[in-house]
């Protein structure tokens, strides 16, 4: 076919090829050629190690490179079979699609990107109304790449507003100090070390139920308390911490002393938990019906079931955000405001966020909540149905308050013979578990780490570590169940705990002392036993934990 009757398209490109286009020596136009038929047939197929810490002089095809990537991350455990996070690792093909077409946006370029800015207003406004903003005050608040930046924003604020209300008064504002308890998450406490805040981090106990212990809060606030972090869902056991208990006892201390000490409530996990389930909190609340709660943080990556990336908190007035911790910015085509410890961050989690919460509604969270504790409770009773273990966590428990709390929900889930979190001890879907006093007694040469270890040899990820410290004798292992944990999938990880225990027991302890690498003890006891809790309970120590009585 030609262009015009004078003119052979063919005969052209084949003259064009023949000639040496050439411009100050240099050929313009060269023939393409193949290096390779497949991305294993280069030279990175055995001849040359990829590159890994130093950039390479000359690049290598894109198939290639790609190739190479995806066969090293092969490597990885499955996510699914991570039982060790709390983050989600599931999203709908909906959701990921409108992820991959917003992935290129930027959340800190409000100017820009003025309806996903508005996506980012509803979700702040959605998860106020959740969390029991009162109309007569203005909640405000912001999407964060995590809790961890969610938690030192709440905890920021919260010393600012200290040291105004202690400067205004002409008082020292020198030696801020924040609660906590032992069980809280490492951010919380890289907050008081980061902003040089102290802190005051409670010891828990098993009466406590490994969470912070109200009754040491009275003892350990003064006048330099910026505020107490309350926990909505434990790491260790996914017990609720008693805010509204707290709460009580901070308005009891400012009713003697006049002082006025403000609670942060981490949901990283509860947030998103707490409000959908039947359980709710347990009875007590622990939000903003509460005046003392005036700040409140959720991982949306967790429980909001988002891909990891996406935090959220929400103040309950302006009042209780200093303006000066407020930047506003004009270069970037607008005026837009910013109060966040990053700038840049990917805005698609928060397309993702609001997707899930018009797409799932009120209810498509409670059922999913629900599906998640009623699993949780069919592991811990099956666990504890073999003797061989017992459960440190307590969803599975039924509550002497739950009738009342039952009677209330029963006939708005389908009738009288409806059972759901109503019944029982409210918390996360976490199951907690250790080897039982009976079992230890029977077989001493057992090592609980040995169960995680056999068990990481199937692809489950389920961690075995130490309480925290004053309870670090008392190792557990811990599964945390998420929308993606089926019955099915739960089915087959009873099913291997099960069959590696018997495996356990089945060998004797010179078969056993391979997995640790030690020579069986001849009194058949585990040697380093101690000096293990110990070595662990030291690794905490060491800038995550510590105790004040």
């Amino acid at each position: 076919m030609t262009l015009a009757r004078h003119i052979d398209p063919e005969e052209l490109v084949e003259r064009l090829h023949d000639a040496h286009l050439t411009e100050n020596g240099r050929q313009l136009r060269q023939k393409m050629t193949t290096s390779h038929i497949t991305p294993y047939g280069t030279k990175y197929a055995s001849e040359t190690d990829v590159p890994k810490y130093r950039i390479p002089k000359e690049g290598a095809p894109a198939d290639t490179v790609y190739q190479l990537i995806h066969d090293e991350l092969d490597l990885d455990g499955r996510p699914n079979l991570n039982l060790a996070s709390f983050v989600g690792t599931y999203m709908e093909p909906k959701a990921n699609q409108l992820m991959t077409e917003n992935l290129s946006k930027n959340l800190a370029d409000n100017d820009e990107y003025p309806a996903m800015m508005s996506l980012h207003e509803r979700c702040v406004s959605i998860l106020a109304h959740l969390w029991g903003a009162k109309k007569s005050e203005k909640a405000v608040g912001t999407a964060t790449t995590g809790s961890s930046e969610a938690i030192h924003l709440g905890g920021l604020a919260m010393k600012r507003r200290w040291q105004e209300h202690r400067k205004a008064k002409g008082l020292d504002a020198s030696k801020p100090n924040i609660l906590m308890g032992a069980n809280a998450q490492v951010a919380l406490e890289k907050f008081a070390r980061y902003f040089d805040v102290e802190a005051r981090i409670l010891p828990v106990s098993k009466e406590s139920k490994y969470r912070l212990d109200p009754g040491l809060v009275r003892k350990n606030v003064d006048e330099n308390t910026i505020g107490v972090f309350v926990i909505m869902g434990s790491t260790y056991t996914g017990h609720y911490e008693p805010v509204e208990e707290i709460s009580k006892i901070l308005d009891e201390y400012q009713e003697e002393t006049g002082i006025d000490i403000p609670i942060h409530v981490d949901a990283a996990s509860g947030g998103f938990v707490a409000p959908f389930t039947h359980a709710q909190a347990g009875g007590p609340k622990w939000n903003f019906e509460l005046p003392r709660v005036k700040s409140i943080n959720v991982s949306g990556h967790k429980y909001g079931l988002v891909y990891a990336g996406v935090g959220w908190i929400v103040w309950r007035d302006e009042t209780y955000l200093p303006q000066h911790l407020i930047f506003e910015l004009h270069y970037l085509g607008g005026t837009e405001k910013s109060f966040t410890l990053n700038f840049s961050r990917p805005g698609a989690q928060v397309v993702a966020q609001y997707y899930n919460l018009i797409h799932l509604g009120f209810n498509g969270y409670r059922e999913i909540m629900e599906n998640c504790l009623r699993n949780a409770r069919l592991l811990s009773k099956s666990l504890e149905a073999t003797k061989w273990y017992t459960c440190v966590s307590d969803i599975h428990r039924t509550t002497s308050t739950a009738g009342s709390m039952v009677s209330a929900t029963k006939h708005a889930v389908g009738g009288e013979g409806v059972e759901n979190s109503a019944n029982y001890v409210a918390g996360l879907p976490v199951v907690s578990f250790r080897l039982a006093d009976e079992f230890k007694a029977e077989f001493p040469h057992i090592k609980q780490e040995s169960v995680s270890l056999l068990m990481r040899a199937r692809q489950w990820i389920i961690p075995n570590y130490a309480l925290p410290p004053t309870e670090d004798k008392t190792e557990i292992l811990r599964v945390v169940v998420r929308e993606s944990m089926s019955l099915d999938l739960l089915d087959r990880l009873i099913t291997d705990l099960v069959s590696v225990t018997q495996n356990l027991i089945d060998n004797d302890e010179v078969d056993l002392s391979i997995l640790h690498k030690q020579k069986p003890a001849a009194d058949s006891r585990p040697r380093g036993d101690a000096k293990g809790i110990e070595g662990k309970a030291a690794r905490l120590a060491d800038g995550i934990h510590r105790s004040v009585c």
